[in-house]
């Protein structure tokens, strides 16, 4: 069985998506039986300390304001814990992971699986600061897994002969689901802040320039939804807000998302480039339609079945998604919500991730004993 040293900045309590999506990878690799212990790059104050968690350790390691020493001394810190003896270490994302993760394997005489995100392929190509780090990473990996198939090309203009493997993301259904008192406080909600017979448009998440927002208040005419944010939007966005009947909830925490998704009727996502975002996932899986470009993993999850969609970046394509949006009577967004969340249960399951990273630690590790993977550093 591969034993796992996982590095990472992304990690409850962290916030955001990459850290919800690391620990749900994380809890399925080791209810499967692989023992992962976690270094967790943290920028928060606390101390260095490692905890024995359910299937692995948990090293936290602070960056404090000289994140160099605090890799330095994570090797001491590692050995010094006897925390070796790895087959695999996994950076999962992020600046610091990539860069720390290829000199730790070599050390560790262990194969290097990269996990690549949203910005880390997207963005880290064209970043003076990240291209160089991301470029040694990929080309020292056994693996390299992505959330989006789009993202291959990418990966191989850095690193050419890379090995690359798409793993969706996922969301379990059997937790993810909409409790009565939901609905409740959703109908509540949208009764005091909605017109009656006015449709809602939600934007979740951090709405970050990549995520298109701009882009989509311009397709959008103003008496066409009351649009919800919520999340942490850009000024420049809110600005833009006056023209729409609109209402701006705080930061969610994700299970208290679900009355959010209920008070939509469809789900936003108008991004320029991104990963497989967790919102596609956990929207379509309460059964609401998706109003979406192209962009990143949205191509994997979403197409006219399930919403209304678009190429990334086409301004036309995008006013037709939203002329079209508009034009669905309740009865059609009804059967493509249903459409959503079948799609969701059936193809986007935790087992099936789990399965995925499974396979290529499996797989890494049988290339490494015939002598044809990739050895870092």
């Amino acid at each position: 069985m591969p034993r796992v040293l996982w590095i990472t900045e992304h990690y409850p309590p962290s916030r955001g998506g990459m850290s919800e999506s690391c620990d749900r990878i994380v809890r399925g690799l080791r209810a499967a039986g692989v023992e992962t212990d976690l270094v967790h790059l943290t920028r928060r104050d606390v101390r260095w300390e490692v905890r024995r968690e359910v299937g692995g350790r948990r090293l936290a390691a602070p960056l404090g304001t000289d994140p160099e020493h605090a890799l330095r001394r994570l090797w001491t810190q590692l050995t010094a814990a006897r925390m070796t003896g790895y087959t695999h270490v996994v950076a999962f994302g992020g600046v610091l992971a990539p860069l720390a993760a290829p000199v730790l394997a070599a050390l560790l005489d262990a194969s290097l699986v990269t996990l690549l995100r949203g910005n880390d392929i997207d963005v880290g190509p064209f970043s003076m600061r990240r291209r160089g780090a991301l470029a040694e990473a990929l080309r020292a990996s056994a693996r390299v897994c992505i959330v989006a198939r789009s993202h291959i090309p990418l990966v191989r203009a850095l690193a050419p002969d890379a090995e690359v493997t798409f793993v969706a993301n996922s969301v379990d259904t059997s937790s993810w689901e909409l409790l009565p008192s939901e609905r409740r406080r959703a109908d509540g909600w949208r009764a005091a802040n909605v017109a009656a017979g006015v449709r809602t448009l939600g934007l979740v998440g951090q709405l970050k320039a990549k995520k298109g927002v701009d882009f989509l208040l311009d397709a959008l005419p103003s008496d066409a939804f009351h649009l919800v944010l919520a999340g942490e939007a850009d000024e420049a966005v809110t600005e833009r807000l006056g023209r729409f009947a609109h209402s701006v909830l705080p930061f969610q925490e994700r299970y208290d998302l679900p009355a959010v998704y209920a008070a939509c009727d469809l789900v936003a996502l108008p991004s320029f480039y991104d990963g497989m975002p967790n919102v596609a996932l956990e929207a379509a899986a309460l059964g609401v339609p998706l109003l979406c470009s192209d962009a990143g993993g949205l191509a994997d999850v979403a197409d006219d079945e399930i919403g209304f969609t678009f190429a990334a970046g086409d301004a036309d394509g995008c006013r037709d998604a939203v002329r079209r949006a508009v034009a669905a009577s309740d009865a059609e967004l009804a059967k493509l919500g249903a459409a959503a969340a079948e799609r969701i249960r059936r193809d986007f399951t935790p087992a099936a991730e789990t399965a995925g990273y499974l396979r290529v630690l499996t797989e890494t590790s049988a290339e490494r004993d015939a002598g044809t993977a990739p050895r870092a550093g």
